[in-house]
C-alpha cells in the first residue's frame, strides 16, 4: 500500500509505524509541513497517517498550512481511505468531522493505562486490545467524539482517547508508536510541558517505564494490521 503520513515538527515522526511499514513491504511517503506543505494528489495515497505536534488545530494564523490540511484529511475520508490521526492527528480528524477540540481539563504526559469503552467492542479494530492497557501520553488538548462514530477508549485524565469512524478512520489521542528515542525527543524538545501537575510524570518517571515500549508497540501493530486487512478486503 502507498502510505502517506503527514509530520507536522521535525521531532515528531512515524517513530514505530515507520518499521512496521518496512517490514509491511509498503510504500511510505511523508510531506512535512514545516518546510514544504504541499500535499500529494489524493488519487496517489492509499492510506493517510497523521502524527502529533505541539500545535491546536485553530491556530490557523500562525500556521496557515492547517487549512489545507483540514481540507485534504476530509478528501480522503469521503473517499473512503484509511484515515489515521494521532495525538494533533486524531484533534484534526475530529475536527474535520465537525466536533469540538479544546483544552483538556489536566496535561496528560507520561504513561497512564487506557480503558476500553463498552463501544470499542462493536469495533473490529479496538476489540482486538485489551480493556485496559498503559499507553505513552503527552498533550494539553483533547475532543469531542464526532457524530456518527464509536468512541473506543478514555482514560482517567481524559475521557476521550479513541474514536472509531466509518470502520476506516481511527483517532489515538495516545502514543502508542512511541520509542526510546521518539520519547527522549518530546522530552527535549518539549520540556517546559511538564509542569509538575496531577497528570504530568518526569523526565525519570518517564524513562523508569521504558520497559512499556514493546507492549504498546505489540498493540499498535494490531490496530495497524487490523486496518490493513479492511482495507485489503474492500479493494
Amino acid at each position: 500500500m502507498r502510505i502517506h503520513y503527514i509530520q507536522h515538527v521535525p521531532f515528531e515522526d512515524t517513530a514505530y509505524i515507520g518499521e512496521w511499514a518496512v517490514f509491511k513491504h509498503h510504500k511510505l511517503t511523508c510531506t512535512k509541513m514545516f518546510e514544504n506543505p504541499v500535499l500529494p494528489p489524493a488519487d496517489t495515497v492509499d492510506w493517510l497517517i497523521i502524527m502529533g505536534g505541539p500545535m491546536s488545530v485553530g491556530e490557523e494564523r500562525l500556521y496557515p498550512w492547517l487549512a489545507d490540511e483540514k481540507r485534504y484529511i476530509g478528501r480522503l475520508i469521503e473517499q473512503g481511505k484509511p484515515v489515521v490521526g494521532i495525538c494533533l492527528g486524531a484533534q484534526l480528524i475530529a475536527n474535520v468531522l465537525g466536533a469540538k477540540v479544546y483544552r483538556n481539563r489536566h496535561k496528560e504526559i507520561g504513561w497512564f493505562p487506557v480503558n476500553l469503552t463498552a463501544s470499542a467492542k462493536k469495533s473490529a479494530v479496538f476489540s482486538r486490545l485489551p480493556d485496559s492497557f498503559y499507553a505513552f501520553h503527552w498533550h494539553g488538548d483533547t475532543f469531542d467524539i464526532p457524530s456518527g462514530a464509536l468512541w473506543t477508549a478514555s482514560s482517567e485524565a481524559c475521557g476521550h482517547q479513541a474514536f472509531e469512524y466509518n470502520k476506516n478512520v481511527v483517532g489515538l489521542q495516545f502514543h502508542l508508536e512511541s520509542t526510546r528515542e521518539s520519547i527522549c525527543n518530546l522530552i527535549h524538545n518539549c520540556s517546559a510541558d511538564i509542569d509538575g501537575s496531577a497528570y504530568t510524570q518526569n523526565d525519570r518517571q518517564i524513562h523508569l517505564n521504558f520497559d512499556k515500549i514493546e507492549r504498546s508497540n505489540i498493540l499498535l501493530i494490531e490496530i495497524l494490521d487490523e486496518i490493513q486487512r479492511t482495507a485489503d478486503t474492500q479493494d
